[in-house]
């Protein structure tokens, strides 16, 4: 990885992505339980957890999810318990904006609600990680077409506050090389310092060729990190929050 490490600092949003949008901008998305932040499944599979769990925030985290959910955590190193059942774990880097040339791409359009079901298949076509029917909703989605049809996408997810994260960068594989995956990142980047908000994304560390882009698009690393799914036990414990089984607070 060529660009330089700008080192982490204690307690910055971008250390807790998840947990600091949903105690932030993205309050009204958020479900609570004791100590545990999660976004509704429809939504994103993100949940946040301390950074120190201890065994009443795991089972906080079983009830909130339920019985053979899947707990799906960024920022996160701490192995779950040993009766969770690990079934996805990757390593990966977090990047953040330091000079990207961000510019409307003409030829994108808005996508909204209506346009879900064209999403859902250029993810399942291109599998640029997690996006549920309400992913739309977390903020801007830019996406192009080609004779009628959805070939390429991106928009944004987490937004911890003064950030938001640019996600579900895909093309299909019949328009790849025409650089609209740059495109529509440096599109996006647009919109979120229209704001007055910085970008930022994440990515596998495996996926080598998405980070160069990303580089050369002008981001830089800003702290290795990983990415953590564990299924809830069938025999899942019981809440230590006083909230019965069942039931979520949510955040406002």
């Amino acid at each position: 990885m060529s660009a330089p490490l700008i080192p982490g600092s204690a307690g910055h949003p971008l250390d807790d992505p998840v947990g600091t949008a949903l105690r932030g901008p993205h309050a009204h998305f958020a479900e609570r339980r004791g100590r545990v932040l999660r976004y509704p499944a429809e939504v994103a599979p993100w949940v946040a957890l301390p950074p120190d769990p201890g065994p009443a925030d795991w089972a906080d985290a079983a009830a909130l999810t339920g019985p053979g959910g899947a707990v799906t955590i960024t920022a996160f190193r701490e192995p779950p318990p040993e009766d969770w059942e690990v079934v996805f774990h990757a390593e990966g880097v977090q990047l953040v904006d330091a000079g990207v040339d961000a510019a409307p791409l003409p030829e994108a359009v808005r996508l909204g609600p209506a346009d879900v079901p064209e999403m859902l298949d250029l993810v399942a076509r291109t599998r640029p990680g997690p996006f549920e029917p309400r992913t739309v909703e977390l903020g801007t989605y830019l996406g192009v077409r080609r004779n009628g049809v959805l070939v390429a996408m991106a928009g944004e997810r987490m937004r911890p506050p003064g950030w938001s994260e640019i996600s579900a960068v895909c093309t299909d594989e019949s328009v790849r090389g025409q650089g609209l995956g740059g495109g529509l990142v440096r599109a996006v980047a647009h919109e979120i310092r229209q704001r007055g908000e910085t970008p930022f994304l994440h990515a596998a560390a495996a996926n080598t060729g998405a980070v160069r882009l990303y580089e050369s698009l002008g981001f830089v690393l800003r702290r290795r990190t990983a990415f953590l799914s564990a299924l809830v036990p069938a025999r899942a414990a019981g809440p230590t929050s006083g909230q019965p089984v069942g039931t979520a607070t949510a955040v406002r």
